[in-house]
């Protein structure tokens, strides 16, 4: 009997958990449906616009109501400000409409070249209201076809033209009608890839050759642009002589840094990568060495150092409000907190936040008690500025002696670091 009514309870409780997430899924999926059938509709309404005055309309209020009776189309049901276009300056002046119109008159020109260039798949219309439930774009193509795609939708050409050969022509046909523009020479990395895949060499190698009389050597994208092209046909060494040339020429950029580094791993050279990590990876240099101190005023105005907490571990956040990785680490950072402050853990913050209302705000309703460096500079703090800090969360974990322990202490390691710099063998 006791068995039985187990499990009837497990069954119950499965139901009650199916019952509470399969809704949020069938949501997301409906409005994505939704948004899908509203698209088709607009592209339908778009055509008879055409059909009637030659041209595509300015806007896609302009086809309300004679090609469009009902205006809530132009609504995505993921819409929560009912209305509002998603990173686009393109807000239509007559109507409340969801939809990203890429044909209105200020980007004509550019779209228009696009479609030189990509054919008919170049998007019309976009719904960027999906993005961060499932990360995608819902988009309206010329060719009158809807299609989920990245934001970055000219990544996916080969799942929008259908097969490798029909994405090659119509790039080598794009490319035959304006080869120098400069706005797609990001596009020769992908036209070399795929001769690579489908076994064209010589096209591949012939292309990187017309490439180089294409671009400005001094120019840093087209020649980033060049390095992939080499990295695609297997021409490491020539990329690697590529990226080291420019890091004579400037030696603390890290995106070329970070390139000669990947180099090095890629075959098999781990010490040089490692080294060339260190020139741009923040702290990685000081991991078993001392950190360098900083001097700077907390939120009540009192002087703070690393220096001062000489015979703790402690913990150097750089955070901000707006960082959502960053937020998403306090619970965490609280609950190691609570448990070794009393036994020689503490913690510093430095806020890279430019409002210090919305800073005091958040440390009290989360109850963080634990200091904070804020200048109001953001990324410009000269303390992130000092360590070289370009990207957030960036926790740096120090021993009681001012040593470097991690560059990277987050998440469950965060507790396992701090107990071990502590000689505490209660973590189980």
């Amino acid at each position: 009997m006791r068995l039985f009514t187990l499990c009837i309870t497990l069954i119950l409780m499965i139901s009650l958990v199916f019952a509470e997430e399969t809704p949020k899924q069938d949501s997301n999926t409906n409005h994505a449906t939704l948004c899908s059938n509203n698209l088709q509709e607009i592209g339908k309404a778009i055509q008879t616009y055409k059909d009637e005055h030659g041209e595509f309309p300015d806007w896609l209020s302009d086809l309300h109501d004679k090609h469009l009776s009902d205006k809530n189309i132009l609504i995505c049901p993921s819409d929560t400000n009912n209305g509002k276009v998603l990173y686009s300056r393109a807000v239509d002046p007559n109507l409340p409409v969801s939809y990203n119109y890429e044909f209105y008159s200020g980007q004509r020109k550019t779209v228009k070249e696009d479609r030189i260039m990509y054919g008919d798949v170049v998007p019309l219309v976009r719904c960027m209201h999906h993005l961060g439930k499932n990360g995608i774009t819902y988009n309206l193509s010329f060719d009158n076809k809807v299609n989920p795609l990245p934001y970055r939708w000219n990544s996916s050409l080969v799942e929008l033209f259908g097969d490798v050969e029909k994405t090659i022509n119509t790039l080598e046909e794009g490319f035959s009608k304006q080869p120098k523009k400069a706005r797609y020479f990001h596009v020769y990395p992908i036209l070399t890839k795929l001769y690579v895949e489908v076994g064209r060499i010589d096209d591949a190698d012939n292309l990187i050759k017309h490439y180089k009389t294409l671009i400005i050597p001094e120019n840093y994208s087209h020649n980033f642009y060049l390095g992939d092209m080499l990295r695609h046909r297997n021409r490491i060494d020539e990329e690697l002589e590529l990226y080291l040339k420019y890091d004579a020429e400037y030696p603390e950029n890290r995106f070329v840094l970070e390139k000669i580094a990947n180099i090095y791993q890629y075959q098999g050279k781990t010490e040089l990568a490692l080294e060339y990590r260190k020139k741009y990876v923040p702290g990685l240099a000081y991991i078993g060495k001392m950190v360098p101190d900083f001097n700077a005023t907390d939120l009540d105005g009192k002087a703070i150092s690393i220096e001062a907490y000489r015979g703790k571990v402690v913990l150097v956040d750089f955070w901000a409000v707006w960082c959502g990785p960053c937020v998403a680490e306090t619970p965490n950072m609280k609950k190691v907190y609570d448990a070794y402050k009393d036994k020689g853990f503490d913690i510093i913050g430095i806020s890279l936040d430019s409002d210090e209302a919305n800073l005091k705000e958040y440390l009290i309703k989360n109850n963080i008690t634990w200091r904070q460096v804020f200048s109001g500079k953001g990324w410009d703090s000269p303390v992130a500025r000092q360590y070289g800090i370009y990207s957030i969360p960036n926790m740096w974990l120090i021993d009681k002696d001012g040593k470097l322990i991690s560059n990277n202490a987050r998440g469950k390691e965060l507790e396992s670091l701090v107990a071990e710099a502590l000689n505490d063998k209660t973590i189980e």
